[in-house]
């Protein structure tokens, strides 16, 4: 049984006057304890918002959530407020795209982070600091004693980054939300944060959902991919099957619009037309259909369902996917 199943789930925001606006739409995914699952997908496509439904982090009015999400068999969407909190920090943690916005401008580092050790630990004073310094350098944070009266302004991108990481971890958490981590950071701050990443998930068993639009992380670090798009699943596959063979046309589009170092010069990108908003709803058909190169009239039929039209278990929510043309009898090798 996998650690966290979620099934069906669906975010739906409400305002009186306004029509209800869906941001997640029926997605479901599973993470086992010491895996990388990923949610990859365009800015708007429901990824952010699928992490705060799971750690309880949306308004309490104006937001309808559905769906199951089991973590060890708790619905952490049954929970409430107070038993929601009670995991956050100790079994759930999530690691926020921007972490000066994340961390508290007015409060040194330390009085963060030993604030968690304080909660869900129960260590104080200097029990407390010391652990605290431990859990910076743990996250390569140079002369952490010091770090621990600075204030978040007075720490680079990169540290900042770290010191999010180390309150993330402070508990052992059995599962890490990562949202983004490393949108703010140069190439070779990025590449650290991956690094002590993928040591967590090793050296802890720390079930990983990475949650970022960055396909060079998403080949470094997962083991899972889930493409999302409007809300909904639309590609579903292992790393090096999905990167292999991208079978949805969005899927395509997103991998055949990143510039390769073995392209001939001058050969132009291709990138996908539109934007996230030239879109339809999924009741009239399949969302991505005014920005496919692939579109049909039977693209505008109803949701289309996930299928399996290359292999076991990769699916595909695609009429008309984009698979290898088939080969004559005489030309396919023994």
């Amino acid at each position: 049984m996998p650690l966290l199943s979620v099934d069906e789930l669906s975010v739906t925001f409400t305002a009186k006057g306004r029509k209800d606006s869906t941001a997640v739409d029926g997605v479901s995914f599973d993470v086992d304890q010491g895996q990388v699952v990923g949610l990859v997908g365009e800015s708007g496509c429901g990824k952010s918002v699928t992490s705060l439904a799971l750690m309880g982090l949306l308004p309490a009015k104006g937001v309808r959530v559905g769906g199951r999400a089991e973590f060890d068999g708790t619905d952490l969407l049954k929970l409430g407020p107070a038993k929601i909190r009670d995991m956050r920090g100790r079994h759930l943690a999530m690691i926020f795209q921007d972490p000066l916005s994340s961390l508290n401008p007015v409060v040194p580092i330390g009085v963060q982070v030993t604030e968690i050790l304080q909660r869900h630990r129960g260590l104080k004073g200097e029990a407390a600091r010391k652990e605290a310094a431990q859990l910076l350098d743990r996250v390569g944070i140079p002369d952490p004693a010091r770090r621990l009266k600075e204030y978040p302004h007075q720490l680079s991108g990169g540290m900042r980054q770290r010191a999010l990481i180390a309150m993330a971890v402070a508990c052992a958490p059995r599962l890490l939300i990562a949202d983004e981590p490393t949108t703010a950071l140069d190439v070779t701050i990025q590449a650290q944060i991956l690094e002590l990443l993928k040591e967590l998930v090793d050296q802890e068993g720390t079930a990983l959902l990475m949650i970022t639009h960055d396909l060079g992380v998403v080949a470094g670090l997962c083991d899972e991919v889930n493409v999302l798009y409007a809300g909904k699943a639309v590609e579903t596959a292992g790393r090096r099957e999905l990167f292999a063979h991208p079978t949805h046309p969005y899927a395509h589009g997103l991998l055949g619009s990143i510039p390769r170092l073995d392209a001939p010069r001058g050969e132009p990108l291709n990138p996908i037309r539109g934007s996230i908003n030239d879109k339809i709803a999924w009741a009239d058909g399949c969302a991505f259909a005014p920005r496919c190169d692939h579109y049909t009239l039977e693209c505008l039929t109803g949701t289309p369902e996930l299928t399996e039209p290359r292999t076991a278990g990769h699916q595909v929510r695609c009429v008309n996917p984009v698979l290898p043309p088939v080969r004559p009898a005489a030309e396919v090798p023994a």
